[in-house]
């Protein structure tokens, strides 16, 4: 199969645009662009070893191609967006269901338009505003608008013949066209402060609304200027709530990534003048073993060819492949110039910082959505059992990790969780005590021993005090032995932790190896490995399990790193022992603190003498 498609290869193009590989059932695998087409596409077919994972597992899941020349890259790139979305290729990195993010629309074809909720973007001459990660963030979006401009939200034929307005205009929120209370013109205004306002350009609106309470008062027409005024009041309480971004007027839109080893989720915040006018998130897939640069890049690009507006500049957390092509096809959408800037320090770091934190924020409460929906749960432990030939859905399930950096600081995580979701109360880490070197099979080996020890240890010993409260549920907990017990690696982890479950009497334990590479399950007495379905529940919580065991190694990890750098550097001064040091660290926090201190606040700490500080801002 492989031959047939290089020879075919030698009839593609050298020229730019858009391929499409497919599968065995003629389903799209991935899209990509290219400059050259023959040669992009050719390279994906040389020596495997020179292929990263990703792009090795892609080449053999390619059955066919085919391919679409472009006059230019910015069209290719512009293709391969959109294509992504409608095809929903499994290598690429796309977003989650992309087809059905929603939109604002303004009818403006109507003689009286109104805003509504809409999945499709047509090129009908109406305003679109979006897109929106979630229904939940569009009807917020509107239901603000509704609340601070009387435009109508009825679908009647408006003819101005009815007998009577509705509520809506008792309440101030229509104007009644439909009884013509209003004329086209103050209408069209209604509907023109609204657009200024899904735009961020609230200064702007309340410029316009000043001025007309003004006339409104000069001419008499208190009842109008009260109701202006109201307005004005409203729109100001929203825009109070809105964060003020930057001290200088900007047109920005700022993106923060975030990322597990399985996951993406990107965070944007909208900034117009001054202030954060909108904030949303979206989730990624597709994302495993693309850099972070990648990921970004395959976002911006769908996202920026539905968006209905482009700002002056992007202001991104990494490079991306390809910036300058990027930022062209987005000057040509938007009709002037768009930059693409990754600050490194300043207001515009903050608020990608900013940008960074909420997109961690975001992921992490998805997974927590996802934890509390108990249907889910329970259909990802049927499915396990089912899998792993368990007698019983494994209500508590351990998975145990090792972090270490060439042997040195090695540390190993257990973490528990119980019906599908996490218990850290039950949470264990163990500090590597006998293994030398970088073993990571030995170091799991000690930590599951350990581990089994106390689970397989009489429950009381001689000459031991009775238990409190707090001491017997820990003990408990070491006793419980669980239903299923992963591994964070293959066939190797998994055979050490089987040698070390038998040499204390618990290989009857269910146990499973997850190798990163390509989430496959190993299990005792099978050649070959489990492979879940990507979709399946099974697969989302075996990862989020290993996932949450890998960051609870690795937090402990550098905890000990840190602690360590800080006692080599003050163990180095003579004189500082471990009173002084405890005193030192608790009054600057840290070894950079203490450097950057003055002579005289260290020689102020409680045991010091001005000698000594002398010594310490020399030596460390």
């Amino acid at each position: 199969m492989a031959q047939s498609l290089l020879e075919r290869l030698k009839a593609v193009p050298r020229r730019p645009g858009v391929y499409l590989f497919r599968g065995d059932r003629g389903q799209v695998v991935y899209v990509g662009k290219a400059a050259s087409l023959r040669t992009r596409m050719r390279s994906y077919f040389g020596a495997a070893t020179s292929l990263e994972p990703k792009l090795r597992n892609l080449r053999r899941a390619i059955a066919d191609f085919e391919y679409i020349v472009t006059h230019t890259e910015q069209e290719a790139l512009h293709l391969e967006a959109t294509l992504v979305k409608r095809h929903q290729p499994l290598y690429n990195v796309r977003l989650k269901d992309d087809k059905h993010y929603p939109y604002l629309k303004v009818d403006l074809t109507d003689p009286w338009p109104r805003i509504y909720i809409t999945r499709r973007v047509e090129q009908d001459g109406a305003r679109y505003f979006g897109p929106y990660a979630s229904a939940g963030s569009v009807r917020k979006t509107l239901d603000v608008t509704k609340k601070l401009f009387p435009w109508r939200s009825c679908t009647k034929t408006i003819t101005g013949d009815d007998p009577r307005p509705c509520l809506e205009y008792y309440i101030h929120r229509c104007i009644a066209p439909c009884t013509a209370y209003c004329s086209k013109e103050e209408y069209a205004e209604v509907i023109r402060q609204t657009i200024l306002f899904l735009e961020g350009r609230t200064e702007e609106v309340l410029r316009n609304l000043s001025a007309q309470m003004e006339t409104a008062s000069e001419e008499l027409e208190f009842e109008r200027a009260a109701n202006i005024r109201d307005q004005i009041r409203a729109i100001e309480r929203v825009t109070e709530r809105q964060t003020v971004a930057s001290t200088r007027r900007a047109d920005e839109d700022i993106f923060g990534l975030a990322r597990t080893e399985t996951e993406a989720a990107v965070q944007v915040l909208f900034v117009r003048g001054t202030k954060l006018v909108n904030t949303d998130h979206f989730t990624l897939d597709g994302a495993k073993d693309a850099s972070d640069g990648e990921v970004l890049a395959s976002f911006l690009k769908q996202f920026y060819s539905s968006a209905t507006y482009i700002p002056r500049r992007l202001l991104l957390p990494c490079p991306v492949p390809e910036s300058e092509l990027l930022a062209a096809w987005l000057t040509e959408r938007r009709g002037k110039s768009v930059k693409l800037l990754v600050p490194r320090r300043g207001e515009k770091r903050q608020l990608v910082e900013m940008a960074q934190t909420n997109a961690r924020e975001a992921l992490e409460q998805a997974r927590a959505r996802w934890l509390a929906d108990t249907g889910k749960t329970q259909a990802a432990l049927d499915e396990l059992q089912e899998e792993l030939n368990l007698s019983s859905p494994p209500r508590r399930i351990e998975c145990y990790d090792i972090s270490n950096i060439q042997g040195t600081n090695a540390v190993g995580s257990m973490v528990v969780f119980i019906d599908g979701k996490p218990r850290p109360q039950e949470y264990r880490r163990f500090k590597i005590r006998t293994v030398q070197g970088a073993n990571d099979y030995a170091m799991l080996a000690e930590v599951l021993k350990r581990r089994f020890r106390r689970a397989t240890a009489p429950p009381e010993r001689d000459g031991q005090q009775p238990a409190n409260g707090d001491d017997d549920a820990k003990a408990k907990a070491w006793r419980t032995l669980p239903d299923l017990l992963i591994v964070d690696g293959g066939k190797g982890q998994l055979t050490a932790a089987l040698d070390a479950m038998r040499d204390l009497g618990v290989e009857h334990v269910p146990a499973a190896g997850l190798a990163k590479r390509h989430e496959e399950l190993f299990v005792k007495d099978m050649t070959e490995p489990i492979v879940l379905p990507r979709t399946s529940q099974a697969l989302y919580l075996v990862q989020r399990v290993r996932d949450e065991a890998h960051r609870f190694a690795i937090t402990y990890h550098r905890g000990l790193r840190k602690k360590r750098a800080i006692q080599s550097a003050l163990d180095a001064v003579p004189g500082v022992g471990p009173k002084r040091k405890k005193a030192l660290l608790r009054k600057f926090g840290t070894v950079k603190a203490i450097r950057e201190a003055p002579i005289e606040e260290i020689a102020a700490t409680v045991g010091f003498t001005r000698s000594l500080a002398e010594r310490v801002k020399e030596l460390v």
